[in-house]
C-alpha cells in the first residue's frame, strides 16, 4: 500500500487526487486547513469504500506559517516509515504583501518556505520508498534570475507579479537540491495547461474573483480532469527533474549558475529560519 501526502487536499485538485488515490486503495494523508471540508470528501468515498476512513489522515495546518510546516513534517517523520508520494498542491492567493504572526511574508512562505520544508524534511521517509515522487505545483517557465536573493521576502518592490515568479523559481531550483540527495526520487513541477474550476481561495480584488468564477465556469477544466496527468506521473514515476503543463512535458528552465543559485537558496533560507 503506498503513502500519498498531499498539502492542500481538502479543495480543489488536491481534494481530486486525495479521492482518485484513496479509491485507488492508497494511504492517504491529507494536509489543509478545514476538517469539515476533509470530512466532506471522506464522505464522498466512505459511500462506496467503508475501508477508506483507515487509510485517511488529516492534519489541521496552516502553512503560511512555519511553525505550523514543522510540526507537520515532524509528525510524519515520527509514524511514517516512508513516503511514496508528495503533492505539494497549498495554495492561497494574495495580491499584496502581507506578514503574518510570525513576521513574515505569507506568500513566500506557503508557495516556497514550507515547501522547502517539506522535501528537505521527508527526504529520509522518501527515500525509503521504491519510486518516490514529488509533484510540486509550482507552475514551471519562469526566468533563471527571478529570484532576489538579497531580498527574497520582498520588503521593498514588491508585486504579485514578481512573487509569483520568484516562487516558481525557487520550486525549480528545490529540485535540485532534492534530487541531488535522491538520485531516485521523481521531482516535477507542475501546472494545468488551463484555468481549473476551485474555490480560488485568497485575499485579492473582487474584479478577479468574478473574472475566475465566470472563465472558471465557461472555460475551467473540473479539478478530476485536470489531475489526470499528476496520477499518471505518480502512478509511474521517472527519477529526475522533470516540468510539465498538463501532460505535457517541457523543458527546464537552465540558468547559468543553476546548481550555485540552488545551495545559495538553501543557505538563505536556512538563515531566514534561524
Amino acid at each position: 500500500m503506498r503513502t500519498i501526502v498531499i498539502t492542500g487536499g481538502t479543495d480543489g485538485m488536491g481534494a481530486a487526487l486525495a479521492r482518485h488515490f484513496l479509491r485507488a486503495g492508497d494511504r492517504i494523508v491529507v494536509i489543509g486547513r478545514s476538517r469539515a471540508k476533509f470530512d466532506a470528501l471522506l464522505a464522498t468515498v466512505t459511500s462506496d469504500d467503508r475501508s477508506a476512513a483507515a487509510r485517511a489522515e488529516f492534519l489541521a495546518a496552516d502553512l503560511s506559517l512555519v511553525a505550523d510546516s514543522r510540526r507537520v513534517v515532524e509528525h510524519l517523520q515520527a509514524k511514517h516509515a516512508w513516503i511514496d508520494a508528495l503533492v505539494l498542491a497549498a495554495s492561497f492567493i494574495r495580491q499584496h504583501r502581507h506578514i503574518t504572526a510570525e513576521g513574515r511574508e505569507a506568500s513566500w512562505v506557503l508557495f516556497f518556505v514550507s515547501k522547502y520544508l517539506f522535501v528537505t524534511g521527508l527526504a529520509a521517509p522518501l527515500c525509503a520508498a521504491e519510486r518516490p515522487v514529488i509533484v510540486n505545483t509550482a507552475v514551471p517557465g519562469t526566468r533563471a534570475d527571478a529570484i532576489d536573493f538579497d531580498d527574497l521576502e520582498m520588503s521593498e518592490g514588491f508585486t504579485f507579479a514578481r512573487s509569483n515568479a520568484q516562487q516558481r523559481r525557487a520550486n525549480e531550483l528545490l529540485g535540485i537540491l532534492a534530487v541531488t540527495d535522491n538520485p531516485d526520487l521523481a521531482y516535477v513541477t507542475w501546472g494545468p495547461t488551463r484555468l481549473v474550476r476551485s474555490s480560488f481561495a485568497g485575499e485579492v480584488g473582487k474584479s478577479m474573483k468574478i473574472a475566475a468564477a465566470v472563465l472558471g465556469t465557461l472555460l475551467g477544466q473540473r479539478p478530476d480532469v485536470a489531475v489526470r496527468p499528476i496520477i499518471g506521473i505518480v502512478d509511474a514515476p521517472t527519477p529526475g527533474r522533470a516540468a510539465y503543463r498538463g501532460s505535457k512535458e517541457l523543458a527546464l528552465t537552465v540558468g547559468d549558475h543553476d546548481d550555485e543559485d540552488a545551495a545559495r537558496l538553501a543557505t538563505a533560507v536556512e538563515d531566514q529560519l534561524r
